[in-house]
């Protein structure tokens, strides 16, 4: 479905994917407004303060007889308000606190060990620097994982500059490892509204450094750079992105002309659509509900909406469990593979008094309205697996007869006047990485993804990639996937000539068509 375009021809600010229609009215001005429809309701500001030292201690204030505005734990001084510096002096940072970094660096360690396609492409790309004078300003969510592959493209010759793309999803302690290291990392868990686009900015922009490249996830740093830098836009030598939402985005620039720079669409490469978001949604999304509500699947009636790879993952998860699964799609195609699997393709409207879980997997908005909550059953747990959240009306929540309270970070309670209650996780943002963490492994086949796609940009001869969207060459597709099976001790046959000339290829690949669907 086509998201609404604004005359301009960017996706217009809070624009509904069907309607374009605006969901606060008299807002539609403000000059970055994204997050709004991507995370909710504008946290608070906190009152201007002087800079406090990184040891003051926290506190955390909540009423529960109303809307707490957060279910994170969150330091009564902002990161912003704190002078740190690292063990040689180096500032160029803001993070929670920069002690946490050895308990971080050995998180990035962990992760190391379970990320062998990306450490083998470091080793084999480090002797001859393939992004030595590349600036890159990246915009991910702050994981281990994440600090793997930062350092990754460090050791291939490139600066950063970094932010987080989700304001729950950052690792305290590993922004801090980085910080450490000497990267610029602008990032922290809980970051208010304010706070996610000031550390946009500080990761574009800094005396003496200038990107050339974008790694995005979600678009938003794209997006600010266009809209407040264009001449730096302007000198960005290529685009790599990660997210449905951000591949949308550069789309709608395409489309309108707009876009002055190539733009690499890794979302769907093989290696993220049938890895990172099947097997790794797979396994995160029993993780990040176990976690947070200690809740047992067997018997459980849940709803699933959307049947994409995220889609096929939970589902697949949830039933190995003993959960009772049904689905919602408007595709027949994927409503179709989702009957053959054995799953009831039912509409929200038809289940929604019965079921115990509803997980929102679609890519879209409102999908579950003020009206499906209403009706929910007291004790239901929602959530969303979807990058943006928009899937889940959660400002509709944020009105004076309903009460949150706060049970454990990124739980709430919904009481509504009744007595009824629902449990809302990570405030309708991406559930796994904001209530537990994702396989190292998948996420390696990924990062390596990214990795090669900003690779391919920067060295790309005059001429290869236009001002446009492209999707990442097969060959690296499985290239990607040759550094990560020696994990497995798997061995390739190799194809004969006589085969080889038979099947039309090259021995030594591309294997499959564009057109081919794994």
């Amino acid at each position: 479905m086509a998201a609404a375009e604004a005359e301009d021809g960017q996706l217009s600010p809070r624009a509904s994917l069907s309607h374009g229609k605006p969901l606060h009215p008299g807002t539609a001005n403000r000059q970055i407004s994204f997050m709004d429809e991507r995370r909710g309701k504008t946290p608070p500001k906190r009152s201007s303060r002087g800079r406090r030292s990184v040891s003051q201690s926290s506190t955390d204030s909540y009423s529960s007889a109303s809307y707490s505005g957060s279910s994170s734990e969150e330091d009564d001084v902002s990161p912003r308000e704190k002078h740190q510096t690292n063990a040689k002096g180096f500032s160029d940072f803001c993070v929670k606190n920069i002690r946490q970094a050895a308990f971080g660096r050995r998180e990035i360690e962990i992760a190391e060990q379970e990320m062998p396609g990306l450490m083998a492409l470091r080793k084999r790309a480090s002797g001859d620097k393939p992004l030595q004078g590349a600036k890159i300003a990246g915009c991910t969510h702050l994981t281990a994982q994440a600090a793997v592959l930062i350092e990754t493209l460090v050791a291939c010759g490139a600066s950063v500059r970094w932010c987080a793309c989700n304001i729950y999803s950052t690792q305290n302690e590993v922004a801090a490892a980085l910080a450490e290291a000497g990267y610029p990392i602008f990032a922290w868990r809980g970051e208010t509204e304010d706070d996610f686009w000031w550390c946009i900015e500080k990761s574009i922009s800094n005396e003496g450094w200038q990107p050339n490249m974008i790694l995005d996830d979600g678009g938003d740093l794209t997006h600010v750079m266009f809209k407040k830098h264009p001449h730096m836009f302007g000198m960005i030598k290529g685009i790599v992105e990660e997210s449905v939402t951000g591949v949308h985005r550069l789309y709608q620039l395409s489309k309108s002309g707009k876009l002055t720079v190539p733009a690499m669409n890794v979302n769907d490469s093989v290696t993220k659509q049938k890895f990172d978001n099947l097997y790794s949604c797979r396994e995160s999304v029993l993780d990040a509900l176990k976690r947070t509500t200690d809740i047992m699947f067997g018997g459980k009636h849940v709803v699933v909406c959307g049947y994409g790879e995220v889609g096929k993952g939970c589902c697949s998860a949830l039933r190995g469990l003993g959960a009772i699964v049904c689905v919602t799609e408007i595709d027949p195609i994927c409503a179709l593979q989702a009957s053959m699997e054995g799953f009831k393709v039912v509409t929200l409207n038809e289940v929604i008094r019965q079921v115990d879980v509803v997980i929102t997997a679609s890519g879209n908005k409102n999908v579950v309205t003020r009206d499906h909550l209403d009706r929910m059953k007291t004790g239901c747990v929602v959530c969303n697996m979807g990058h943006s959240n928009t899937e889940i009306d959660v400002d509709s929540l944020r009105t004076p007869e309903l009460t949150w309270e706060k049970v454990r970070s990124q739980v709430d309670h919904v009481l509504w006047p009744d007595g009824k209650r629902i449990i809302l996780l990570a405030e309708g943002r991406l559930v796994n990485l904001s209530c537990s963490s994702v396989p190292s492994f998948v996420v390696s086949i990924t990062a390596a993804t990214q990795a090669l796609a900003l690779i391919e940009l920067f060295n790309a001869p005059a001429g290869r990639y236009k001002q446009d969207v492209y999707l990442l060459p097969k060959k690296m597709d499985e290239y990607v996937a040759s550094l990560h099976l020696p994990a497995f001790d798997a061995h390739l046959t190799e194809l004969s000539d006589e085969q080889a000339r038979y099947l039309g290829i090259g021995k030594a690949g591309p294997f499959k068509p564009n057109y081919y669907r794994y």
